[in-house]
């Protein structure tokens, strides 16, 4: 590659929907140039720990995240190099030892998550940070019904989980996020006005 591929951090709440923003922007501008990282892939491993224990982990702080593979593959992704971007399992509450999703080189790589723009050595790299901005009761009711029907989580359990570590954290740690990104996209992926915008400025990037 002749060029340094372009790297845009899109962080929002769970639900804001940041995840169908990366996708559509994925679908329109091709997938041949366009390349998604999420960020839940770089959970820590924590194979070390008991199913009970892995349960307990507090997965909205930073600390759950293993930051230096994710920014080892992000500095090779920016070199033109290729990554195995890991598989995590959220029924299991583990990394999958055998399985990862091959990301290799593309002029643009979408690095989205609800933390993304909290580490400053990340954010240095990004040509354009996102937060995607969502009602608290839109993104609760969205991460309520993907948990019970994805996850296998029951009703109760998203709703103390939520009421005493995701709501805490998000006002801790993502919120404070929002003022560090250069466009800030209310009603996530329903907004296609901003969407459009986002689509023509990455757009104009990969012609310079």
């Amino acid at each position: 590659m002749k060029r340094r591929p372009i790297l845009i951090g899109i962080a929002g709440g769970t639900g804001s929907g940041k995840t169908l923003v990366a996708r559509t922007l994925v679908e329109r501008l091709g997938s041949d140039r366009v390349a998604v990282m999420e960020q839940d892939s770089y959970y820590k491993a924590n194979w070390e720990l008991p199913f009970e224990e892995r349960a307990k982990v507090n997965y909205d702080h930073p600390d759950a995240f293993d930051h230096d593979l994710l920014l080892d593959h992000v500095r090779k992704l920016l070199k033109g190099e290729g990554v195995d971007m890991p598989v995590y399992d959220y029924v299991q509450h583990a990394r999958c030892r055998e399985r990862a999703v091959r990301v290799e080189n593309h002029l643009c790589v979408l690095l989205e998550g609800i933390l993304v723009l909290h580490d400053p050595v990340l954010r240095r790299k990004m040509d354009i940070k996102v937060f995607v901005d969502t009602d608290a009761d839109v993104r609760f009711i969205r991460r309520l019904r993907r948990d019970v029907k994805e996850r296998g989580r029951s009703l109760d359990g998203v709703i103390e989980q939520y009421e005493t570590v995701v709501a805490p954290m998000h006002l801790q740690f993502a919120e404070p996020t929002k003022r560090f990104a250069d466009i800030i996209i209310p009603q996530g992926g329903q907004n296609l006005v901003a969407i459009d915008l986002l689509q023509t400025k990455i757009a104009s990037l990969l012609k310079d």
